[in-house]
């Protein structure tokens, strides 16, 4: 998978793009926690059992793993900007349809629909990547990243506020008048990115994967419902690894595959992908646990007594203090690179959850383990897209990012359903009322500090990086820098007619030993022209202008940062199909 310019001028992107990126991202995210407050009350609003209406918060966990990946390769291939407008505006018509229902099934169409907007998250970062200059892309990107945590975690408060003073159906229009707002500012302030992958959309992949997800998730969500070890819950995890298997097969044998296994597999890909399960299943601990011991009776010895509004409250510096962690990481990020940032950020989660085990008997202990947790949290969160985009081509940045939002999209999934049976098995029997223990508390602060443990050591696997980071350029001659020791790691010349004068806006196509693109680009005025390569071996430069015949050359790259300098001269009208090699 490659990618080009496309015809259209390049709007420079103003300030106030990474602002409405990230609120984007935060309104996103408002999806998340939109229904929590009420979430005891779901049976009763909607008549119909405690086990039906858990289907409103799992339809949203669904659509959103399915959607994102999708979105993301949509978005590669026919714009970000309008596949992040086309993911909000869904989201408002899903908001709108469960603002207008009381009935169960109606209700889960429009959280379904809700849960296609966590496609704007890869679609952004992949945005910022495209259009931002380079010392300013580090803080965005680590914004973007932790919108996800700053909404739900300012959303908290808001929607039990609402949710105590208003009828439950205006939390969806509220989140509706935030889509359109969010979209509006989008039309007015966000410019369409210029790059394209090209190639066709994988339907047959992106409906595997889709199976493969359901497949895999609905059990995890449902377990506890169903038991865990019942014939449905295995059979569909059976499923699920048989879907995904032949999946991945197929995606290895097609040219414009989805998701680019190949590229998955790469070090830096695969444990940063991986560190992002296990930061997922830390940070939705915490949202978990603390609101639940925020709001239990004194009576029962270790509940905090407060009211829905205030546990909300202390729980919401989460959000904040990762949304100030940005431009920390930045810092950090630029001077020690994202491996470290990220290895720092799973550090402090530890700590915040290992001070947790003893900070559960006041509401002020409660703020302080937020705050510690959002840090961290922060961190690691910000570090995940720059390890990503280091590594991935431009192409395939909002693809790429897409699979790191879903692998942290299944760890708090997996939280979820672990959590919830920790806390289900160690509850008391009150009055026909299971009411969670303190045992349940600290036995599910312990699984999150195993979980970073885990994470950590996927970090520490990182490669280290072989050169400076991307993303330490303060200057307009840094960053040309920059992209000229890119060009060293690849092939580079010019263009050329029979005559030898140099033929502009020809079409390089860089070809690998199995026939697949590696890489395109078209030729400067001056004909020149660079392109990087994956890996060192034999490819095949192909170039094609208007008027020209086609020309074929055969090239070899050693792997080094030494360039590789071939020359294309391209053919009269003559017909002519190869050239001899560099």
């Amino acid at each position: 998978m490659t990618h080009t310019p496309t015809d259209q001028p390049v709007r420079r992107a103003n300030g106030a793009v990474v602002p409405v990126l990230a609120f984007a991202g935060i309104v996103v995210a408002v999806m998340q926690t939109l229904l929590v407050p009420v979430i005891k009350d779901l049976p009763q609003l909607l008549d119909t059992t405690p086990s039906n209406a858990t289907w409103v918060l799992t339809s949203t966990l669904l659509s959103g793993a399915v959607a994102t990946p999708i979105m993301g390769r949509l978005g590669d291939l026919f714009g970000k900007r309008r596949m992040l407008i086309f993911s909000l505006a869904v989201m408002v018509v899903g908001a709108l349809v469960s603002a207008l229902t009381n009935d169960l099934l109606p209700m889960i169409v429009g959280r379904t629909l809700q849960g296609f907007a966590m496609g704007a998250i890869p679609l952004g970062i992949g945005l910022m990547r495209d259009m931002l200059p380079r010392e300013k892309l580090g803080s965005a990107m680590a914004l973007m990243s932790s919108s996800i945590g700053v909404g739900g975690g300012l959303a908290l408060p808001a929607a039990a506020l609402v949710a105590q003073h208003a009828d439950w159906h205006a939390l969806f229009y509220g989140a509706a008048g935030l889509g359109v707002l969010s979209i509006a500012l989008t039309l007015l302030v966000v410019p369409e990115s210029p790059m394209r992958a090209e190639g066709s959309f994988d339907l047959p992949g992106a409906l595997g994967l889709s199976a493969g997800l359901v497949l895999f998730l609905l059990p995890i969500t449902k377990g506890s419902d169903w038991g865990w070890t019942a014939g449905t819950t295995l059979g569909l995890f059976g499923a699920s690894a048989l879907t995904l298997l032949l999946w991945g097969v197929y995606e290895l044998r097609i040219a414009a595959p989805l998701v680019d296994l190949r590229t998955t597999a790469r070090p830096a890909v695969l444990f940063t992908n991986l560190a992002s399960i296990m930061v997922g299943v830390s940070f939705y601990v915490v949202s978990l646990v603390l609101p639940q011991l925020l709001q239990l009776p004194k009576a029962t010895g270790y509940g905090l007594g407060q009211s829905m509004v205030v546990a909300g409250l202390l729980v919401a510096p989460l959000g904040l203090t990762m949304m100030f962690t940005a431009p920390v990481y930045a810092r950090l990020s630029a001077k020690y690179g994202p491996k470290v940032t990220l290895i720092l950020g799973m550090v402090i989660i530890g700590i915040g959850y290992s001070a947790g085990l003893g900070l559960m008997s006041a509401a002020w202990q409660s703020l302080v383990i937020a705050v510690i947790l959002g840090a961290g949290i922060g961190l690691a969160y910000s570090s995940l897209p720059a390890l990503i985009v280091g590594a991935v081509p431009a192409s395939e940045t909002g693809a790429a990012n897409g699979l790191n939002t879903l692998m942290r999209s299944i760890g708090t999934s997996v939280s979820s359903a672990v959590i919830g049976m920790v806390l289900a098995n160690t509850a008391n029997n009150v009055n026909g009322i299971a009411v969670p223990t303190m045992h349940g508390f600290r036995v599910s602060f312990l699984i999150a500090t195993g979980a970073v443990a885990v994470g950590l050591l996927m970090a520490l696997f990182l490669p280290k990086p072989n050169r400076a980071p991307q993303l330490r350029a303060s200057s307009e001659e840094d960053e040309n820098l920059a992209l000229a020791e890119e060009a060293l790691r690849g092939f580079r010349g010019r263009v050329l007619d029979a005559e030898g004068t140099p033929v502009a806006r020809a079409k390089v196509t860089l070809i690998d030993r199995r026939g697949r693109q590696a890489g395109a680009t078209l030729s400067a005025e001056d004909g020149s022209y660079t392109l990087t390569v994956p890996a060192q071996g034999a490819y095949v430069l192909a170039a094609r202008a208007t008027g020209h015949a086609p020309l074929a050359s055969a090239a070899t790259h050693a792997g080094d940062d030494r360039p590789v300098d071939v020359d294309l001269p391209l053919p009269g009208e003559a017909v002519a199909t190869s050239a001899p090699g560099a």
